[in-house]
């Protein structure tokens, strides 16, 4: 397994305590989704939704060329629901400015 660059965040840093929940859960379900829809109180559709959801948040938290925890933050919520594309768009080009900003003053220091 790779190691993370010093300062980087991991996923599982990253991921919300419900989020690690569920994986705990799961993982003690040993990998069964009718058992795990079952303990939740939910159907068999909405617990692979969610783990589908679940995925994709772990593959955009542990994605390397990402190198901004508010980035890969930003993405997570996305994916969770909690931000639409458009509002998704607008901070990351926001954030981008600001970077390109910060990289700017700092080469012209030098």
């Amino acid at each position: 397994m790779a190691e993370e660059p010093k300062g980087r965040k991991t996923w599982v840093e990253l991921m919300e305590e419900d989020d690690l929940s569920f994986v705990k859960r799961f993982m003690l379900a040993s990998g069964s989704l009718k058992e795990l829809a079952e303990a939740y109180g939910i159907t068999y559709p909405t617990i692979r939704l969610r783990l589908n959801r679940l995925i994709d948040k772990i593959k955009i938290l542990d994605r390397h060329e990402i190198m901004s925890d508010f980035e890969r933050i930003l993405r997570a919520h996305y994916v969770d629901g909690k931000i639409d594309i458009s509002t998704l768009k607008t901070l990351l080009a926001a954030h981008r400015r600001e970077l390109a900003g910060c990289m700017k003053d700092r080469e012209s220091k030098t």
